[in-house]
């Protein structure tokens, strides 16, 4: 699991595909972007994990869905769990807050802390000019568990 019940999702967007598996409360890239306003196109594409220094990918948002690779002539899409199956539209949220898990392990943000997502798609405190991207803030330190409150905030 990697999203925790409470959010707040003031501005997402399903205009991007996911050709792989990723969980939710990741950070997402633009893979390939569509021409004109992107629905419904195939070569729209984001992925769970962004080379930023590359000049091309872009930070676009927290991922909502899971994203899953099933045999779907065996077992059904869990829509409790907002499963999508991979080449489907995604929900990915630009603008609200969301506790994750997808926190980079042992960096202990505080509440407050400016938020970046490294290129893997964690959150960190850490800002490292060569591969960090900023995108919000802590709104908590993490819990026992390893969840941190996120407020993505993202020009529009």
């Amino acid at each position: 699991m990697a999203l925790k019940g409470p959010r707040e999702e003031h501005i997402t967007t399903s205009t991007y595909r996911m050709n792989e598996t990723a969980s939710q409360g990741i950070g997402t890239w633009v893979s390939t972007g569509g021409s004109g306003i992107g629905l419904d196109s195939a070569s729209q594409l984001a992925t769970a994990a962004g080379t930023p220094t590359s000049g091309t990918a872009r930070f676009i948002g927290m991922l909502m869905t899971e994203v899953v690779n099933i045999d779907q002539t065996k077992q059904h899409i869990n829509w409790h769990k907002d499963q999508v199956q991979q080449g489907n539209p995604v929900r990915i949220m630009r603008d609200g807050w969301a506790i994750t898990n997808m926190v980079y392990p042992g960096i202990n943000p505080s509440a407050g802390d400016t938020a970046y997502v490294y290129h893997s798609g964690y959150f960190t405190n850490v800002d490292n000019a060569d591969s960090n991207t900023k995108v919000g803030f802590f709104e908590t330190s993490e819990d026992e568990d390893g969840y941190a409150t996120v407020y993505v905030k993202l020009p529009r």
